[in-house]
């Protein structure tokens, strides 16, 4: 998408290299540009972020962000500029080779010399794409488990609506280790986060105005319900976003 300024907050996203697609969403960058706090409102998207950023209140500084289940306000302090690459959850063991399970809702800091990145990078959003691809081409290794690979793969172009049983029986998994392994490195089972990805899916639609489920709800107050539940307010008030508060639907709109 083309660069965006609306009221001194800029932000830009881009799609990745197609040869870390796998395991990257979004490369992206966001400045608050004026003298105020920024407010926002974060909601569940099923991606695992990686911030390098830095203001004049909070020195240069990378943060692993996990996945989140309901909609929390913050505050971006003034002047603020971040990079932030936005990986699938494949890429938790396979590129950042930990887990995230004790970082649901919440992020952690990571070593002031993460990946090479300085303060410097953040002027230039390119020299930071470059050092983040280059970086994940090192460390995607040669072999991925392709029951894993395919249950990712699956997960995303359902847009989390295949069953647990569904995806048991297409990746020739079972379902109990499925949700063992999303437990131990996400922090939440693949039904909870199916639904997370459907919410996002129908952010899509809400971003064009079209407030009623066009996916697999069971009805009207199903639906309104579920977004209620994670974005915390109505689909007709997520719709209007006023101040534009709810980022990640702003960048839909503007799709």
């Amino acid at each position: 998408m083309n660069p965006i300024t609306d009221n001194d907050f800029y932000y830009n996203f881009i799609e990745p290299d197609p040869e870390i697609a796998d395991f990257v969403e979004h490369l992206g960058t966001f400045q608050n540009l004026s003298d105020e706090p920024k407010e926002v409102v974060i909601i569940p998207d099923g991606r695992v972020d990686l911030f390098f950023s830095q203001s004049p209140s909070e020195p240069f500084h990378a943060t692993l962000i996990g996945l989140e289940t309901y909609a929390e306000q913050r505050e971006i302090p003034p002047k603020t500029i971040a990079f932030v690459i936005s990986f699938k959850p494949i890429a938790v063991e396979y590129i950042l080779n930990t887990s995230i399970a004790e970082l649901l809702n919440t992020g952690k800091e990571l070593p002031h010399n993460f990946w090479g990145f300085t303060v410097d990078d953040l002027q230039d959003f390119e020299i930071c794409c470059i050092k983040a691809v280059q970086k994940i081409k090192e460390l995607i290794p040669e072999k991925v488990d392709q029951k894993k690979h395919q249950l990712f793969e699956l997960v995303y172009l359902s847009k989390g609506e295949m069953s647990v049983h569904e995806l048991s029986d297409q990746t020739g998994w079972n379902s109990r280790q499925i949700n063992r392994y999303f437990t131990k490195q996400l922090g939440l089972s693949l039904k909870a986060y199916s639904t997370i990805l459907r919410f996002r899916a129908s952010l899509e639609h809400i971003a064009q105005g079209r407030l009623f489920p066009e996916l697999n709800y069971t009805d009207q107050n199903h639906f309104i319900k579920e977004v209620k539940k994670f974005s915390g307010v109505a689909p007709k008030e997520l719709s209007k976003n006023k101040n534009d508060r709810f980022i990640l639907l702003s960048v839909l709109k503007r799709k």
